[in-house]
């Protein structure tokens, strides 16, 4: 093998999806241990101990996911230290360009979430903004500029 096929030759890339695996996995004893932490500290109030140990178990479900997915798939490209850009090359979708759907779409997410304390009939604006929205998004290709 020549020094240049050497150069571009993958290195051995560790095994798939290892940094988001161990990224939720060393969520788990964190907030397990400070769940318990905090358990101590207040008297075992059983909210806030209950939620810090659930999210313990929250990251544990999905560095879970994470780590049977790996071995079920073959080594990415980003999985490789070595690699490089264009070996991600590649198409990636379609996307919208200067949409104001989203902001229609967040606008009405924002008011029914504020409608639960301030008035239930914040919540059927929003919905209502929230199905123009999606309809408007759903249909921007279909007309227009970037009709296809």
């Amino acid at each position: 093998m020549s020094d240049k096929q050497k150069a571009h030759a993958p290195a051995s890339p560790r095994r798939p999806m290892f940094v988001e695996t161990m990224t939720f996995l060393a969520g788990v004893p964190f907030f397990v241990a400070v769940g318990i932490v905090y358990g101590f500290l207040s008297g075992w109030e059983p909210v806030g101990t209950t939620c810090l140990i659930l999210l313990g178990g929250l990251f544990g479900m999905a560095g879970g996911y994470l780590y049977i997915t790996a071995k079920r798939i073959d080594a990415r490209p980003e999985d490789d230290p070595e690699g490089e850009i264009h070996q991600r090359a590649g198409e990636y979708g379609e996307f919208s360009p200067h949409s104001w759907w989203p902001l229609v779409c967040g606008i009405s997410v924002t008011l029914m979430f504020g409608g639960v304390p301030i008035g239930w009939w914040l919540v059927g604006i929003g919905a209502v903004i929230g199905l123009i929205g999606i309809t408007g998004q759903l249909f921007e290709n279909y007309r227009g500029q970037h009709a296809h």
